[in-house]
């Protein structure tokens, strides 16, 4: 039997390593479906509910493994529906390969059936490469390229193949004039900045009295070089929400997450430094950055295109943070530096941790969901893997989980889109399958498409050495972020024809499935809960009735702010009377003995 186009591109895939291709069939892929038959399904096709979430699990696939994440889809529907996951990889630079149907060549142009116009649909998204395949000769180049492409640029790419060709058989490229050939090979290469701005960064770093570190996921291969780092110039380390994992929350100078879901020690390591170094990291709200003028600043980051933006940085280091970052080291003079700016930063933390402890103890009815994630946060085991929703749960994910040595965590830190949670904890199961991963889901998200997903993880469950996965569920009726966001930015009331949600029985819904489900009403049950689950031989939904009036208040809220959002809610807001007494128990918290008021 003669070797067609598709069974070349899995071939092709297979030495490339991808062990896993994320998709859901349709006509317009019907080749290569076939192929998959012949292959004896290698690499694996993983169904999914949705080609979103194929795009979805993709994109978890690749933050949690580091290597390149494969969806599928069909022509026309199909393709548009990767879409979002698509993007979600190309603003949190995430490597996937996109590889979708078109309609045959033949009816190119004549608006046939489900024909879109791929390349221009793709063009944005997939900027960095996307290619339609014409001829079986484009093959391996065009694969070869999509593949490398997406590792070099940490960015979604894709091919289109319409179906006829398909099926045609594969013949390689020659020798001859116009023929484009191709190689496997990709060696790994590391950027380093030049001596001269190395030396600028180290006079500027050494000048500096209180030394503020931000690092993002471009970090993550520097851990103990920022760790190293930070010591050195008795800094204290703010992460971005894509750096969760980067650095231990146990160490006494990690102030945790920056921004509007972040923790007060990093808007006051932020407000009172005098440097600031930023290591792999595009965090964009610059009002939770130190004051303009105030802090000299150096900037790492591999990526010459995403530097000398969200500062007034001095110099800007172009390079790999950890091979950046020991050439840097021993510049530093670190000996010479006093003690005082760390300890205040030391002393921060830990009244901050206090505070969170008191905010999760408070009652709510009729449960507090920052309790919910604070009491998972002493069980996580240690080589968990958790994915955050976007979402109010993605204020307690940023808060109350301490993240230690050799636990991975992640959400979708650009885009912030919705539906992510459950299949990046599916991405991530078949990354690693020996390690538990835990998702945290608003219902809203949940509702979205979360339960579809249940299915895929009911149908893959036996397929993983450790069959955990964990989907800890918020079940408040309410699209609870965006309610908080209507009353602090805009000064209104929700807005219940577009904030309520139906009330939905997401642990039923997973018994129904063969699969572990507890509902949670009451405070004393959740510890028990999150332990059933962790303990349970397979998929497991937990789902919590939580508090929607408890507050995802900002770290840098002043009382007066605080009057203010419950005077402009006081217009009618459905749920006026609890959510002010949450939000004065939740802040009077940061007020109570050991903490100064600022």
């Amino acid at each position: 039997m003669s070797t067609k186009v598709s069974d070349h591109i899995l071939a092709r895939l297979r030495e490339w390593g991808v062990e896993h291709v994320f998709g859901y069939p349709g006509d317009g892929i019907n080749g290569l479906l076939a192929a998959w038959g012949r292959a004896e399904n290698r690499p694996r096709f993983v169904q999914s509910r949705h080609e979103e979430m194929s795009a979805f699990e993709a994109v978890g696939y690749a933050k949690f493994s580091g290597r390149v994440g494969v969806c599928a889809a069909t022509s026309g529907p199909g393709a548009i529906h990767l879409l979002n996951g698509l993007y979600d990889a190309k603003l949190d630079h995430v490597p996937v390969l996109a590889i979708v149907g078109q309609t045959h060549r033949t009816a190119m142009g004549g608006s046939y059936q489900q024909e879109v116009d791929l390349h221009t649909l793709f063009k944005d998204v997939a900027s960095d490469f996307v290619e339609t395949v014409t001829v079986p000769e484009q093959l391996p180049n065009v694969l070869d390229r999509a593949l490398r492409t997406a590792y070099a640029r940490r960015a979604p790419t894709a091919i289109i193949i319409p179906g006829d060709v398909q099926e045609l058989d594969y013949a390689p490229p020659t020798h001859e004039f116009k023929m484009v050939p191709s190689s496997l090979d990709r060696s790994s290469w590391t950027a380093v900045p030049s001596e001269e701005s190395l030396n600028r960064a180290a006079e500027i770093l050494n000048s500096g009295d209180k030394v503020a570190v931000l690092v993002g996921q471009g970090a993550a291969g520097a851990r103990t070089e920022v760790g190293r780092i930070a010591e050195l110039l008795g800094a204290g380390v703010a992460k971005a929400l894509l750096g969760k994992d980067v650095l231990s929350d146990e160490l006494p100078y990690v102030t945790g997450s920056i921004g509007l879901l972040g923790t007060r020690p990093s808007y006051e390591l932020m407000r009172d430094c005098d440097t600031l170094l930023t290591i792999g990291s595009s965090f964009p709200y610059t009002q939770f950055m130190p004051e303009f003028g105030k802090a000299r600043g150096v900037q790492i980051d591999i990526d010459p295109h995403m530097v000398g933006m969200r500062y007034p940085y001095e110099v800007n280091l172009v390079g790999d943070a950890k091979a950046t970052l020991e050439r840097l080291i021993p510049l530093l003079n670190g000996a010479e530096r006093g003690r005082q700016w760390y300890d205040t930063v030391c002393d921060n933390v830990r009244r901050w941790r206090e505070v969170m402890g008191r905010r999760a103890e408070q009652s709510a009815d009729p449960i507090n969901p920052e309790y919910v994630v604070h009491a998972l946060d002493p069980l996580l085991p240690g080589n968990a893997i958790v994915s955050s929703d976007s979402g109010s749960a993605a204020n307690w994910y940023a808060r109350h989980l301490t993240m230690r040595p050799g636990m991975r965590s992640s959400l979708s830190g650009t885009l912030a889109t919705m539906g992510c949670g459950v299949p990046y904890a599916i991405g991530a199961k078949f990354a690693h399958p020996d390690r538990p991963a835990i998702a945290l889901v608003g219902d809203g998200a949940m509702q979205m498409n979360g339960l579809a997903e249940l299915i895929t993880a009911a149908k893959y469950q036996d397929l993983w050495e450790d069959p955990r996965l964990v989907i800890g569920v918020f079940n408040n009726h309410d699209l609870n972020q965006v309610t908080w966001e209507m009353r602090a930015m805009e000064g209104a009331p929700s807005f219940l024809p577009s904030q309520e949600l139906p009330d939905v029985q997401y642990a039923a819904f997973a018994r129904s499935l063969g699969l572990t489900g507890i509902r949670v009403e009451k405070p004393e049950d959740v510890e028990a809960g999150w332990r059933a689950g962790l303990e349970a031989d397979g998929p497991a939904v937990i789902e919590f009735l939580t508090d929607p009036a408890v507050p995802p208040i900002p770290p840098h809220a002043t009382w007066d702010q605080m009057e203010a959002t419950a005077a402009s809610i006081l217009k009618g807001d459905a749920d006026r009377g609890s959510m002010i007494r949450q939000g004065l128990k939740a802040k009077v918290q940061e007020f109570l003995p050991g903490r100064d008021k600022k």
